[in-house]
This record gives structure tokens, sequence and C-alpha cells, in this order.
């Protein structure tokens, strides 16, 4: 999306029923607001992983200095 296209939507949003235009600016609002916090709310499924994470390095799940090397090779192709 660019500047023009943006511009334009704001344009036809002017002639949206009064109630849409309020529902615009309320997600413009808490995009901003989203914006400027710069903090990420995880998903259920994101912590979900996280804890399971957590759970196998306490239990000395750890992965082996070849398993890194190996891994970190794949992505430097």
């Amino acid at each position: 999306m660019t500047a023009s296209d943006l511009k334009m939507l704001l344009e036809r949003a002017e002639t949206w029923p009064e109630t849409a235009q309020a529902e615009l600016m309320a997600a413009a609002k808490e995009i901003e607001q989203e914006l400027s916090e710069n903090t990420y709310d995880a998903t259920d499924e994101e912590l979900r992983i996280i804890d399971e994470a957590v759970a196998s390095l306490d239990r000395g799940e750890f992965a082996t200095e070849a398993e890194i090397e190996e891994a970190f090779a794949r992505f430097r192709r």
C-alpha cells in the first residue's frame, strides 16, 4: 500500500456512514497506540511454545555443539 492508496481510502471513507467512520477511527487509533508502545502481546500458541521450551531447559535438554553448528550451517546456505 502506498501513501496515495491510503489517501484515496480516506477520501472514500468520508462518504461512509458515521458508524463505519467511527470504526475506522477506532481501529486506526488502536494501531497507532500499539506502534507507539513498542510492545508485543504473544498469542496463546506462542506462549504455549515458550512454556514448552522453558520446561525443556528445566529438564536439562540442550542442543549439543554439533546440533547448533548443523542448524547454523543450514541457514548460512
